[in-house]
């Protein structure tokens, strides 16, 4: 009909004109001879009739639609993807987008949990440049040092310096983080020394967590921060595929039983899964299997990973 026929075609002008040519509804209705409001509806009625589609061009870099389906995939709140060039490149590539999580997610008083070895958490407070004072209350650690003055050292600089760049009280775990087999753990974690730490731990609102293999790292052999071979050994008989916080579990993410979990200085697993924000972070080919592992039993709700790494985890 004549009177439709017309109503489509200046539908289509409005259209063109407006999303096209970037012209206000008041010029399109000026330069129409109609009213604004008519303009108004003739957009929301070219919308509707599939007349207009947005279509969102993705920046190179961006990996939206990969981290969606990690998302979909794992039952994540939210997925981070890097780009790394290379194997070389995984570690700062992670820094860098975990610190701008931080950056952009950090908003008031957060009381921070963060375990006491990590490469990538150390690129992370490297690479941090705009958190405000303020955007956090408390930064605690979660897992004493490996017994190594070097590891904790490192330890003490994560927490010191997301401390100093959000206004937060650090609060240090000064203790091994695995004693020896048939120490008394609980009773040293209600030491006076460590009240404020382990307090601290039942408060938090996210954790920033590395995700760990069996397999140590070049830089953990190198800093001494791994378990001795013939735990490793064992934990691997019994279908360990990584850790967090020394806390390790098997392929299906189920903690893996083992005299360890009764020698570690740290937050218990009951407590870390209370965190509401629990954010992983680990990339390259080695870390894969851990990092499913960690998905799969709801160790971390949140991954910050590279691209090559997510895109082996959605491969299965």
């Amino acid at each position: 009909m004549p009177g439709e026929h017309e109503q489509l075609r200046l539908m289509a002008k409005v259209a063109r004109l407006y999303h096209e040519r970037g012209q206000r509804q008041t010029q399109i209705a000026a330069e129409l001879h109609v009213s604004q409001a008519r303009v108004s509806r003739l957009l929301k009625a070219a919308a509707a009739m599939g007349l207009v589609r947005t279509i969102v061009s993705m920046p190179g870099g961006v990996h939206t639609e990969v981290e969606e389906a990690l998302e979909q995939r794992f039952g994540l709140s939210e997925a981070v993807v890097a780009e790394a060039e290379d194997e070389a490149a995984v570690i700062p590539a992670l820094g860098a987008a975990l610190a701008t999580y931080v950056e952009n997610t950090f908003f008031s008083q957060e009381v921070v949990g963060i375990s006491s070895w990590s490469a990538s958490l150390l690129a992370m407070v490297d690479a941090l440049t705009s958190l405000h004072a303020g955007a956090a209350k408390t930064v605690v650690q979660l897992v004493g040092g490996h017994g190594q003055s070097a590891v904790q050292f490192q330890a003490n600089r994560l927490l010191t310096r997301l401390a100093a760049l959000t206004g937060a009280k650090p609060v240090f775990l000064s203790a091994p983080g695995v004693l020896l087999s048939g120490a008394d753990v609980a009773s040293l974690l209600k030491a006076p020394s460590l009240a404020e730490a382990t307090t601290a731990w039942h408060e938090l609102t996210v954790a920033l967590l590395g995700i760990g293999s069996v397999e140590p790292s070049p830089l953990a052999r190198e800093s001494g921060n791994i378990l001795p071979e013939a735990t490793l050994e064992v934990l691997r008989g019994q279908g360990a595929v990584g850790d967090i916080c020394f806390r390790y579990f098997d392929a299906a993410g189920a903690l893996v039983s083992s005299e360890l979990n009764e020698t570690v200085v740290g937050i218990s697993p009951d407590d870390l899964k209370r965190v509401p924000r629990r954010v992983g972070v680990a990339g390259g080919a080695r870390k894969v299997a851990a990092i499913r592992a960690a998905l799969r039993g709801g160790w971390v709700n949140v991954l910050v990973t590279d691209l090559a790494t997510a895109e082996a985890l959605l491969a299965v």
